[in-house]
């Protein structure tokens, strides 16, 4: 390795680049120089120890880090070609079973395949009940991976998308579909791999002689099928250099097992350790406050990074009344940044879903603040909830076609035969008529009764009407029963309802609110046009997208969004360890930050009372309740950082009666401290209050 090169690494650095035979785990914290470190290896090995490039292997997760490292590494050898291999998991794992089988890549069923054959299979049928076919897929596609990834038996996996038996029977079909036409998918290719290996051991000779040297990168994220493949082509030599954090480990969805990385020592008892822990990426600010949250976990590597920045300024902790508010003090601190010399690109805006910035990005468009999106943003319009709205509205102001009817008409069940909607444009006349003449005149009065509702429905607002249709028509009940047949979360499906009627507020008529949707629909799919490459900081955008996607990246600034329990740590994160990941993730978010670091939160969100997030209280140096801090001005408007209080007193009891805007009627069943419990009469639904703040935001009223 030149003289010039080796200066510049740190300790630590060189001492991993050195490092010859035998294991060695590399932990590197975020932005100390991993892909250096890697690259400067490889090169060490090459001109220093005199290893064959092709004897090297340098494996990483996707594509674009292989390609980035290959390319990294010619710049700095200053060649042109190289005989390392550099490549994924999938790559190599692809390459091998190519030469023990002669697989080609049309041989390998991409995800569009998939669907397509499971789509197939899952007609067979009949009985199987689903509302949205895209989203019974992916959950689809989700398992099947899971279940060859974990090599999980498939008699002892229960499945939360369909029936168990219905499962079985749809994976053991798509399996033998694939079997059928000599396919494979990408879980396959790791399955048959490690068979290959394993059964073959001539074939696993050649490749431990082919790769001498393994180095993994990234390791935190590997699944049990990739480390048992490469503990088999490390073999007795053992030269297997991996580079990772277990503070970054946030892919468990995908298979990712963190534990693979804290146990391998055990593994490899005489391994070599070695932790990079200078951070040439964040302030010392942003860096002390990423480092308080992350101490929290407990199972991890013990780490205290530092970084070689100054102090930078503090990272900037703000809690809003609602997400409206926080909305429009993003936009304006963004046009402010921009007047005042600073650029779109300069900026990231950071989220826990993929869901969450669909109305930030509504007023961005609005605005005409450019944007780059990393993440698919799913159209709440095109959600199935959402198209039956839509449908009730189409029907409400005239439509007969029998697309419509049949989509609407039996939500809730009205117990209308599809055969009798057999014309393209339906008379609901004759309907009666037909029903009639079957001596059912109590049919009559139910079709009736829905024309009623379609008449009241048009004179609405599209706000007014989904309220309508949710508690007049009864629409809610059906939305229940279908939470409940398809085994989704209930509390889900109304948070779509009300991110649905959230967006409809802003439109006094059905027919502005449907321009909107249609507006909405085409910039975002412009938005969704482009390719991933040009989806980077090299344009002059904002950059919008989940911390998942985040990570590996930097920005200037940084902004996080909907720092609030439940929505960060996830709700659906119960347990410790997916509260730990859940932290992890976030502090993958503030290390993405080299500059400046916000972190917002809002107090409630569809009428509903959000705590802010226990990763900023961890954080912090401090978060005195009760305290409300300096007032924060932009362009002229005021927003209040402010800590949420403890409740006081509300002065209501045991016994009153209440009417909530969401739930309707209740009776208070138990009072204290400003909390209460209240049954609401309609549901029969227990919800826990903070009364106080309820009142003062006129969320309720007291009735009695």
């Amino acid at each position: 390795m030149n003289q010039t090169k080796e200066k510049q690494l740190n300790p630590a650095q060189t001492e991993a680049v050195h490092h010859t035979e035998g294991p060695c785990l590399t932990i590197a914290g975020p932005g100390s120089g991993k892909t250096s470190v890697i690259t400067a290896r490889v090169e060490f090995l090459i001109r220093s120890h005199h290893v064959d490039p092709s004897h090297i292997l340098v494996i990483t997760f996707t594509r674009a880090a292989a390609t980035e490292m290959k390319q990294r590494f010619l710049e700095q050898c200053g060649r042109k070609t190289t005989g390392v291999y550099f490549g994924t998991f999938h790559a190599l794992f692809f390459m091998i079973l190519r030469q023990a089988y002669g697989y080609q890549g049309t041989d390998i069923v991409q995800e569009e395949k998939k669907r397509e054959i499971l789509k197939e299979i899952i007609s067979r049928f009949p009985s199987l009940e689903y509302e949205d076919e895209a989203d019974f897929l992916s959950d689809l596609v989700r398992e099947i991976s899971l279940v060859k990834n974990d090599e999980i038996p498939l008699e002892h996996y229960y499945s939360t998308t369909c029936p168990e038996h219905v499962f079985r029977e749809i994976f053991a079909a798509y399996q033998n579909a694939l079997v059928s036409q000599r396919r494979l998918d990408f879980d396959d290719m790791m399955i048959y791999c490690k068979e290959l290996l394993v059964q073959r051991q001539d074939i696993l000779k050649k490749w431990q002689e082919r790769f001498l040297y393994l180095l993994v990168d990234e390791f935190q994220d590997i699944n049990k099928l990739q480390y048992e493949i490469v503990r088999l082509l490390a073999g007795k030599r053992q030269n297997l250099f991996i580079v990772g954090d277990d503070d970054q480990s946030i892919y468990q969805f995908r298979g990712a097992r963190p534990k693979l990385m804290l146990e391998f020592p055990k593994d490899y008892p005489d391994c070599h350790k070695i932790t990079l822990d200078i951070n040439y990426r964040c302030s010392k600010n942003i860096l002390e406050a990423a480092g308080r949250l992350i101490k929290q976990n407990q199972i991890r590597f013990p780490k205290h990074l530092k970084t070689v920045k100054e102090e930078g300024k503090p990272v900037v902790y703000q809690v809003f009344s609602n997400p409206k508010e926080e909305q429009e003090y993003v936009l304006s601190m963004l046009t402010s940044a921009v007047k005042n010399g600073s650029e779109y690109r300069d900026f990231a805006i950071l989220y826990r879903t993929r869901l969450q910035p669909r109305r930030l990005a509504e007023r961005l468009m609005d605005d005409r603040i450019p944007f780059v999106m990393k993440d698919f943003l799913p159209n709440i319009y095109d959600h199935w909830i959402s198209r039956d709205f839509l449908t009730y509205f189409r029907v409400a102001h005239g439509s007969r076609k029998r697309k419509d009817i049949l989509q609407i008409i039996n939500r809730p069940n009205r117990y209308i035969k599809r055969e009798y909607l057999d014309e393209a444009e339906i008379s609901f006349e004759d309907l009666i008529e037909l029903y009639e003449e079957q001596h059912q005149d109590w049919m009559g009065d139910r079709i009736e009764e829905f024309l009623e509702h379609m008449a009241f429905l048009e004179r609405l607002s599209p706000y007014s009407g989904i309220h309508f249709i949710l508690h007049g028509i009864g629409y809610e009940i059906y939305v229940k029963e279908a939470a409940k047949r398809r085994k989704l979360s209930e509390e889900d499906l109304f948070e779509i309802i009300d991110e649905i009627m959230d967006a409809a507020k802003e439109y006094p008529t059905y027919e502005e609110w449907l321009a909107h949707i249609e507006q909405y629909r085409q910039e975002l799919e412009e938005q969704q046009k482009k390719e991933p490459s040009s989806r980077s900081t090299e344009e002059n955008a904002v950059t919008l997208m989940t911390m998942h996607s985040a990570k590996g990246l930097e920005f200037q600034n940084v902004i996080l969004i909907d720092a609030n329990e439940e929505i960060t740590p996830h709700k659906k994160s119960v347990s410790e360890a997916e509260i730990e990941e859940e932290r992890r993730m976030f502090y993958v978010a503030m290390t993405r930050a080299k500059q400046e670091l916000y972190i917002f939160s809002v107090q409630e969100r569809f009428d509903k009372e959000l705590e802010i997030s226990r990763f900023v209280k961890e954080s912090r140096r401090e978060l005195p309740e009760g305290q409300k801090a300096q007032q924060k001005t932009l362009d002229g408007k005021i927003y209040s950082q402010r800590i949420l209080a403890k409740p006081t007193g509300s002065g209501l009891k045991k016994g009153d009666r209440i009417v909530h805007r969401r739930f309707g009627e209740g009776i208070v069943r138990e009072a204290e401290d400003g909390k209460a419990l209240v049954v609401f009469d309609r549901t029969g639904q227990k919800v826990a209050l903070n009364l106080e703040y309820c009142l003062a935001k006129g969320i309720i009223s007291v009735l009695s």
